[in-house]
């Protein structure tokens, strides 16, 4: 066929959605369309709430700024139409990088190909439910995508491109070697206290107030709009933005890892994200589907750095440096959270984690 449409297992496109996207094709220089994703199981529990914060941050701002303004966007592997032609003529699929959507799609654009993203048309998929499986697609993409920088950037630089879409496509592939970073600035959280103890209101004011302040507002902005453009319960929804930023602390171990491994050109095999078809908040089925999983060590390094900023938390009551606490308490939440329900996922901890589950509903 002359047009391919994509979608993943987990999708239920609705009935019209091809005729949402082919209506593009008739300019012969489109080479892709994309839907944005939906969640049909969005508030299945606290992680799947996450991610829908989270990815809509993605599908509303991020993919709409870079197609409105004429840059480079991916095609998200699924909730789309490709042009035959535009594959071919690209290199077609490649295999020597875990996100091979992201390689296909700027390979493609660099050859002049346009795409097109439709933030008003919407393809309902499923979210990962146990935080495993998160974690797993979230270190294949941000491997992936490390890759596919390591892999294009050379062509990118060179290509005829305005400097302002350079720019970007180089934070978009590079700004996932931020993880490791991360880590080091967790590690300085502590030595930090211990070395401004003696600093008094004013130095929190000039000091400590516009880091924390700039360091978040950018973040509450970004998933901010992504909530108040998409959902009617806004208020209640923006209330779980400090726990997104929780959650992407507690993936740093996780993701620097993949990075690391993408920079030093370590190759792993594709890992699936597990889909259970869970629909409904009581759908229990899932607990029974097990995918085997190899237990590593990375979860009880997790919770060493939780229990590492609870010690750090504990020290800043103790001496009265309130402004530093909730800082702190985003890091402990973030890795103690992705810790402990790692470690009680791959143990086989189903019913210890359904106690968990009311809890969390009523986070």
């Amino acid at each position: 066929g002359e047009l391919v449409a994509i979608f993943d297992a987990d999708f239920v496109p609705k009935p019209d959605c091809l005729r949402k996207l082919v209506h593009y094709f008739t300019d012969p220089l489109v080479g892709c369309a994309q839907m944005r994703w939906s969640h049909i199981n969005g508030g299945y529990n606290l992680l799947t709430r996450l991610q829908t914060i989270m990815l809509d941050g993605h599908f509303v701002v991020e993919q709409t700024v870079r197609n409105r303004t004429g840059g480079f966007f991916n095609f998200n592997g699924t909730a789309g139409i490709w042009r035959r032609k535009a594959i071919e003529m690209s290199g077609g699929w490649q295999h020597d990088t875990l996100t091979e959507d992201t390689d296909l799609s700027f390979r493609a654009q660099l050859m002049g190909w346009r795409f097109v993203y439709l933030l008003d048309e919407d393809a309902p998929s499923e979210i990962p439910v146990e935080i495993n499986a998160f974690k797993a697609q979230q270190r294949r993409w941000a491997k992936g995508v490390m890759q596919v920088g390591i892999k294009l950037y050379r062509r990118i630089w060179a290509a005829p491109l305005p400097l302002r879409v350079k720019l970007e496509m180089f934070f978009r592939l590079t700004g996932n070697i931020s993880y490791p970073l991360m880590i080091l600035v967790s590690l300085l959280q502590f030595p930090l206290l211990l070395v401004r103890y003696n600093q008094g209101f004013y130095h929190l004011m000039i000091f400590d107030v516009p880091l924390l302040f700039f360091s978040t507002i950018s973040v509450v902005m970004f998933y901010g709009t992504g909530v108040w453009y998409l959902d009617e319960k806004r208020a209640k929804r923006l209330m779980h933005l400090p726990l997104v930023m929780a959650i992407g602390i507690g993936l740093a171990f996780s993701n620097a890892r993949a990075v690391l491994e993408a920079v030093v050109g370590f190759k792993t095999e594709f890992v699936r994200t597990p889909k259970y078809r869970v629909e409904e908040a009581s759908d229990e089925t899932w607990k029974r589907k097990k995918y085997k999983r190899k237990r590593g060590w990375l979860p009880l390094l997790e919770l060493g750095f939780a229990v590492y900023f609870l010690l750090a938390i504990l020290y800043a009551v103790r001496f009265s440096l309130w402004g530093t606490i909730p800082f702190l308490s985003l890091f402990c939440f973030g890795y103690g959270y992705m810790g402990l329900m790692s470690i009680l996922q791959a143990v086989g901890g189903h019913r210890l984690q359904g106690l968990w589950r009311p809890m969390l509903r009523r986070t």
